[in-house]
């Protein structure tokens, strides 16, 4: 299985809604919570080119926030991201 990260912040509602939706998947993942990380939030701008949360990369692809990934999920993408 790749390996998903997750970018948050607090307070975030998005943020918890694509955590639930990843844990009833099964999906295991890295949560890098952004709240109060300057250093980080650079990484992240550097790495998805995007500033907003949540952010779920799986492997070496950024597949979006909340709305991508629930449309992921729904077309079946996101059960091939991770097996990849």
């Amino acid at each position: 299985m790749a390996q998903i990260t997750v970018y948050t912040t607090e307070p975030c509602s998005f943020c918890l809604r694509v955590k639930q939706l990843l844990a009833q998947r099964g999906v295991v993942y890295e949560e890098v919570n952004l709240s109060k990380d300057p250093e980080g939030r650079a990484q992240l701008v550097e790495r998805t080119g995007m500033l907003s949360f949540p952010q779920v990369v799986i492997g070496d692809e950024v597949l979006g926030g909340f709305r991508e990934t629930v449309e992921a999920d729904r077309s079946g993408r996101l059960r091939q991201l991770l097996a990849a």
